[in-house]
């Protein structure tokens, strides 16, 4: 017979099971005590990789390293709308996004708070350059920036006050035309814009765009390309021969990650971007590698642009937010002379 404490204790399985709350075995129980759940801010450029390589690994080795399972809220837009929405209240654990400038408006807002750049390459995950997409067989003969401004062209970039990337194809077009002749820098920049026939939200978006038959060249991260080929898509890629180093950055939101009871779950993560596995999933999707042995090891998939410049050569992003993005600045300036004016 059964005594009355395995009596009680059958009896107790026997109700929890009614309402199905007990555990099958011990595994089952630890597993439901260590689930976690990361929140991840990113810009969308990098979606198909955060999404289908880069946390399927990481959940995988977190798994292996500490028995607990990772579950991952995502949000992907334009890296300046993602930055604003984290300062405004969407409790990111960590910030993957395009720009240098969009961390540190998280961090100006008091949100991070460790030196984000201290890590490794500075704090960057992923590097990329500033190319453009052309149709297939490239029928309208667009071999670099010059062509971009000839009558009649359609061209794709997003909008700078929503994305990153857009920010990024702007640097490049004007950082190239002020390394060939400053004098004209402006009306070259004012050129091309003029011949811009839609501005998406975010880089991912406009990529879409070109997908769906709009445009005859899309300014965008080289990666976007390179993805969209080998996912079936026909575009070809021209790479400048003067065009600029994309390089993205990573943090962890202190305040949200330590609200969360995530710092040691958001730490690893963007630690683990930094590693060779990442790494190489970064790199099977077009993205350059900050990882010195991974760079190598793929440096023969890429284009080596004769003029390959950084944003620190045209004095940083806070000269060029100055000089070309704040409201009345070149950029601006340059919108305003493209719809005043026709091609002759």
């Amino acid at each position: 017979m059964l005594n009355h404490s395995v009596r009680r204790d059958v009896a107790s399985r026997a109700v929890l099971l009614a309402i199905g709350l007990a555990c099958v075995t011990p595994l089952a129980c630890r597993s439901r005590e260590h689930e976690r759940t990361l929140t991840l801010g990113a810009f969308s450029t990098l979606r198909e990789a955060y999404d289908r390589a880069i946390i399927p690994a990481f959940q995988r080795h977190w798994r292996m390293r500490t028995g607990e399972t990772v579950n991952f809220r995502r949000s992907y837009q334009g890296s300046g709308g993602q930055s604003r929405a984290i300062v405004s209240g969407f409790e990111a654990d960590v910030a993957v996004l395009s720009l240098p400038g969009d961390i540190d408006r998280i961090a100006r807002a008091g949100l991070i708070t460790h030196d984000w750049r201290a890590g490794p390459a500075g704090g960057m995950v992923t590097r990329s350059i500033v190319a453009i997409a052309v149709r297939r067989g490239n029928p309208r003969g667009i071999h670099g920036w010059d062509d971009l401004r000839r009558p009649g062209l359609s061209v794709l970039t997003p909008d700078v006050r929503t994305s990153g990337g857009a920010m990024w194809n702007i640097a490049a077009l004007y950082g190239a035309a002020l390394r060939a002749d400053p004098a004209s820098a402006q009306a070259f920049l004012a050129a091309v814009l003029r011949n811009v026939s839609t501005m998406d939200r975010g880089a991912r978006e406009s990529m879409i765009t070109f997908e769906r038959g709009i445009g005859d060249a899309a300014i965008t991260y080289e990666s976007e390309v390179l993805v969209g080929r080998r996912g079936g898509q026909t575009y070809e890629l021209v790479t400048p021969r003067s065009t600029i180093l994309i390089e993205n950055p990573a943090a962890v939101v202190d305040a949200y990650a330590t609200a969360h009871g995530n710092r040691d779950l958001a730490n690893a993560f963007v630690e683990f971007l930094h590693g060779a596995e990442a790494q190489r999933a970064f790199a099977a999707r077009g993205l350059r590698p900050v990882h010195a042995e991974v760079a190598r090891e793929v440096a023969v998939r890429y284009r080596h642009p004769a003029d390959l410049f950084t944003i620190g050569d045209l004095g940083g992003w806070a000269e060029i937010q100055r000089t070309l993005f704040l409201p009345n600045a070149r950029y601006d300036r340059a919108i305003a002379l493209a719809a005043n004016s026709t091609h002759p």
